[in-house]
């Protein structure tokens, strides 16, 4: 036994020289003496043993209670431990976990489950998160808006307690001045669980309160506790359900877009709630509607295209443009990338821009998509405006969007809200038979290939193109002929479609394919 990483050095008896030295006794009383020897060495050898390890082991428990009474936060370091197990001990009194996240449209969802794996990890409350207006989407949504928070709150009851508001007597604090504010500036991104049990949780017993500002990707996928990670999945796929005003615009856009009610199936269940179809709608009589739809997420908006710093055509008017945009909304980035040290060109072939729509149609039409497909466009307003979109209509004519298929008055509570009305796109993305993005690193994307994946049970193809691997692809379509163009944009479509668990550090949220989410040996997914 060596407590501690302690070594004993115990002395042995010195060497026995009764062999080598003459004497008169028989050889029965010299073999009797030194067994004698040895014995008494032996015995010695035992006792100074036991003795060292008796004294270490006081030794261990005086310094371990100076240790703990001299300093409060001495439970820290066993919480370090406890994170293996997921838990930090029990408080007499109520920590209060407050949070306003950044509101970027769906984004929203993936930090209100870290929070909760947050609040969970810490044994504290959590303050139903706050959203903060984006001058980007420049959206007032709160939770109560696109969220059922009672549903919420009631799903998660067994896990996590959750209120709706902070207790009086802790309204009035200034928890800035108190130090119990942390922004994104304090946390570095995806920070394992030992940096909320090192930093946080003192702060949370100090002051009974911490307030998270921003919360963007915070939290790390990888390692944490197979219970937490359980707990993000419920949370992302059962806890969140849409309010009812969405769940019925959603379900009645979904309708429209088919044409026609077709079965119900996981997704519509979970995605509608209590507003599925129940009547027959059918605008064409005719037998040739169409019942699929392909839904893909183009995304090119404003923001997208500023962002990236990559060069899509236009000129200088476009570059002019872009760059006072993001002067404005943007100007950290702006800051860093001053000198330029990374060309357009250069980032088109890392595959860091988003596909622009005439590449979107090449794909599709390199998969065998015919022009009579039925798509829907899923986004808000496309860069450039429909001239920008003409290329992709001439070869699939059949495109419609949520404003063409919603009345006015139907969209009318939704406007000016954008996380709503991405809410919608959500739902029509989720629930097509075919979803396609042009940026897999978008939110949206993301989060509906997750649900997809989850809900779907292995029926719903995601066509999510390698953007390096395509814009290799593009720049040599002048040398090759289309057969060979088709052959390596399906090779790569298909290789991305592969079932893989989730690796190591990858989102849960978009491959829940995981242990603590879709595994077999997982005992999660009770389904509604």
């Amino acid at each position: 036994m060596n407590p501690q990483g302690r070594y004993c050095f115990v002395r042995g008896a010195k060497s026995n020289d009764l062999y080598f030295r003459k004497s008169k006794l028989a050889p029965h009383a010299k073999r009797h003496a030194v067994i004698w020897r040895h014995l008494r060495s032996l015995a010695f050898a035992i006792v100074l043993l036991g003795a060292v390890f008796v004294l270490d082991s006081l030794m261990l428990c005086v310094v371990q209670q100076i240790k703990f009474r001299g300093d409060p936060m001495a439970g820290v370091s066993r919480g370090l431990e406890d994170v293996r197990e997921g838990h930090v001990e029990k408080e007499t009194t109520e920590l209060m976990m407050y949070g306003r996240l950044i509101n970027l449209a769906s984004a929203a969802l993936t930090k209100v489950c870290n929070a909760v794996a947050v609040a969970v990890l810490l044994n504290a409350t959590l303050v139903l998160p706050k959203f903060l207006y984006s001058s980007v989407w420049r959206d007032a949504s709160q939770f109560g808006d696109i969220y059922q928070e009672d549903f919420f709150i009631d799903y998660l009851k067994d896990d996590v307690h959750i209120v709706k508001e902070l207790p009086l007597h802790l309204q009035s604090l200034d928890l800035e001045a108190i130090g119990s504010q942390i922004t994104d500036m304090d946390i570095m991104k995806e920070a394992e669980p030992t940096y909320f049990i090192e930093v946080v949780l003192p702060l949370l017993r100090r002051n009974s309160v911490v307030h998270f500002l921003g919360f963007g990707n915070r939290l790390a996928f990888d390692p944490l506790p197979l219970h937490l990670q359980r707990l993000r999945c419920k949370c992302n796929f059962h806890a969140l359900k849409f309010v009812p005003k969405i769940q019925e615009i959603g379900s009645l856009l979904v309708r429209r877009i088919r044409k026609h009610d077709s079965r119900l199936t996981e997704l519509d269940k979970q995605l509608f709630g209590d507003h599925r179809p129940q009547t027959s709608l059918r605008i064409h009589h005719n037998l040739t509607s169409p019942a699929k739809y392909l839904a893909l997420h183009m995304r090119f908006e404003m923001d997208m295209v500023a962002y990236c710093l990559c060069d899509f055509g236009g000129g200088e008017k476009e570059r002019k443009e872009l760059q006072a945009y993001r002067e404005i909304h943007f100007p950290t980035l702006v800051m860093r990338f001053r000198n330029g040290s990374v060309s357009p060109e250069e980032l088109r072939n890392l595959g860091r821009c988003p596909l622009m729509p005439e590449e979107a149609a090449l794909m599709l039409s390199a998969l065998g998509y015919s022009r009579e497909t039925y798509i829907y466009l899923a986004g808000s307003h496309i860069y450039g405006g429909h001239s920008r979109l003409l290329p992709f209509i001439r070869v699939y004519p059949n495109l419609v969007t949520k404003e063409d298929l919603l009345t006015t008055s139907e969209l009318a509570p939704f406007k000016n809200f954008s996380s709503q009305l991405a809410a919608l796109d959500f739902i029509a993305c989720a629930s097509a038979d075919v979803f396609a993005m042009t940026d897999s690193g978008s939110q949206l994307s993301s989060l509906v290939t997750g649900y997809r994946t989850y809900h779907g049970r292995g029926r719903t193809p995601t066509l999510r193109p390698n953007k390096k691997r395509l814009a290799k692809i593009l720049s040599e379509n002048k040398t090759m002929q289309w057969n060979e163009f088709e052959e390596r944009v399906r090779q790569m479509i298909e290789e991305n479609q592969r079932a893989t668990a989730r690796r190591r550090g990858r989102s849960i949220y978009r491959q829940p394919r995981s242990p603590g989410c879709m595994c077999s040996s997982d005992i999660l997914r009770t389904r509604q």
